[in-house]
């Protein structure tokens, strides 16, 4: 029922098959970091945990580097940053199913710490997460059209969990999603990819952090030649 120890591996970067080419637009998005917690971080073998035996070529490392030039971005470009993470200490009655797949979760404070390289600041907002979904017993959907942001890019653990169900539920409430592949980590590659490959084709617009910014640029050279 445990978190599986996850070997490292390396997502391999190549063409996604979307059906749809929505440009990201920094008056319309915001930023999901998703879970990245030190209890589901840890599971990763040669995660950057600041104790020195980091693989710099594993993905979750690469999604931690890929993560933080998202956030600096996002804060320059006034994107809003969220952060999803689970609580410690969970009720079962607040639990329940979950125990059954993935047991009792986070025991203390320390494992429901967000990673120092990626901790939320003053100006970000963090949702308690419940279930797979960021959207289950959360404001994040009314926060989001309070704001008139219906645009959700998304990078963090896990791809096939809950990033990709946090996808397709802001696809269903017509909040176009974006999955960053190389932001995010999963149990192995291949279930990276299947989780990429099922946004690209039916809920979500997949893509590299590059590619962000290459949109976030592109929209201010925009409006800088409007002014």
């Amino acid at each position: 029922m445990a978190l599986p120890k996850i070997k490292p591996y390396t997502y391999v970067d190549r063409e996604h098959s979307n059906r749809v080419s929505w440009p990201v637009d920094p008056s319309r998005a915001v930023l999901l970091v998703h879970d990245m917690q030190v209890h589901f971080v840890q599971a990763f073998e040669g995660a950057n945990l600041g104790e020195g035996n980091d693989n710099p070529d594993a993905q979750i490392n690469i999604a931690i580097r890929n993560l933080r030039r998202l956030i600096d971005a996002a804060h320059a470009a006034g994107i809003p940053v969220y952060y999803t993470a689970q609580p410690p200490r969970q009720n079962p009655e607040d639990r329940r199913l979950l125990i059954d797949f993935w047991g009792d979760g986070l025991q203390n404070d320390e494992s429901a710490r967000v990673l120092d390289e990626l901790a939320p600041t003053d100006r970000d907002t963090v949702l308690t997460k419940w279930r797979y979904s960021a959207f289950v017993r959360s404001p994040f959907e009314d926060l989001l059209k309070e704001s008139g942001r219906d645009q959700l890019i998304i990078g963090g653990v896990y791809a096939h969990i809950g990033c990709l169900t946090t996808a397709l539920e802001a696809f269903m409430r017509d909040i176009q999603p974006f999955m960053v592949a190389d932001a995010l980590a999963d149990f192995s590659e291949g279930e990276h990819r299947t989780a990429c490959e099922y946004a690209s084709g039916r809920c979500a617009r997949v893509l590299n952090t590059a590619d962000v910014l290459a949109d976030l640029q592109k929209a201010e050279a925009t409006e800088e030649a409007r002014a």
